[in-house]
């Protein structure tokens, strides 16, 4: 059995790591249909922030408006409910919100039941709060399960990957600056956090301080960031379904 395990041809090992990259490869759309990037023949970038809205949150739109920048930000919806006024901010200000489940719970070995739920509180929750549903979903911690597929076709909801994701929880600015700088390529979406799962005033200090480098440089070198439904070139589309009184 040893032998068996430690043999990397074997059918369990092909198994496993078939499972791996279904659950978690960025490029991968084996449990739900996703995207991971956009045209590679444009010179743009999507910026993406996870885990919102927070207290922290309105410091970063001052910074993206600094810069001319739109992003997508992907609200759990627990966030969403705490804290409205917030959540109304970013989308006055022009950015694109997604859908990040309710609780940011992970999804992984879960009941397709619980999934749906998750999925259907949050757009119920941006319903409520901002009346409209998001069109974009991405699960938490990036790691996708059994029957999220079927959860993101009732709710008309495309999966978002990321090609940069920049570890900005635990790096230092100048590691997370590093990281989005190198990897940057033209058709790129970078993921960032602007919360801490549902903690409450989360410090994300250094994902402003790297911003503050990592922007100017990149629209230096020439990139221009847009909004996911821009990047995927669906701008002729409605990003949001908004809802009719």
């Amino acid at each position: 059995m040893v032998e068996l395990l430690s043999n990397p041809l074997t059918p369990i090992s092909i198994a496993a790591a078939g499972m791996a990259c279904a659950v978690r490869a960025p490029w991968c759309d084996w449990l739900a249909p996703s995207v991971y990037k956009g045209d590679t023949r444009r010179k743009t970038l999507a910026l993406t922030f996870d885990d919102g809205p927070s207290e922290s949150t309105i410091e970063l739109l001052d910074l993206l408006d600094r810069y001319g920048v739109r992003a997508t930000f992907f609200m759990c919806g627990a966030n969403v409910r705490r804290l409205p006024d917030v959540a109304q901010e970013v989308f006055c200000r022009g950015h694109e919100i997604g859908n990040h489940t309710y609780s940011h719970k992970p999804l992984y070995l879960r009941s397709a039941d619980y999934i749906e739920r998750e999925i259907a509180a949050a757009q119920q929750t941006f319903e409520d709060v901002l009346y409209f549903r998001p069109k974009y979903f991405r699960a938490p911690f990036g790691c996708r399960w059994f029957g999220l597929g079927a959860a993101q076709s009732r709710h008309d909801l495309m999966g978002v990957m990321w090609t940069v994701i920049g570890l900005d929880w635990k790096y230092l600015a100048d590691q997370v600056a590093r990281r989005i700088a190198d990897r940057a390529r033209p058709g790129g979406i970078i993921c960032l956090h602007d919360g801490r799962g549902l903690q409450i005033n989360p410090d994300i200090q250094n994902t402003l301080d790297a911003l503050t480098w990592a922007l100017p440089y990149l629209q230096k070198q020439g990139y221009k960031f847009e909004t996911i439904s821009e990047l995927l070139c669906t701008t002729n589309q409605p990003s949001e379904t908004l809802i009719e009184d």
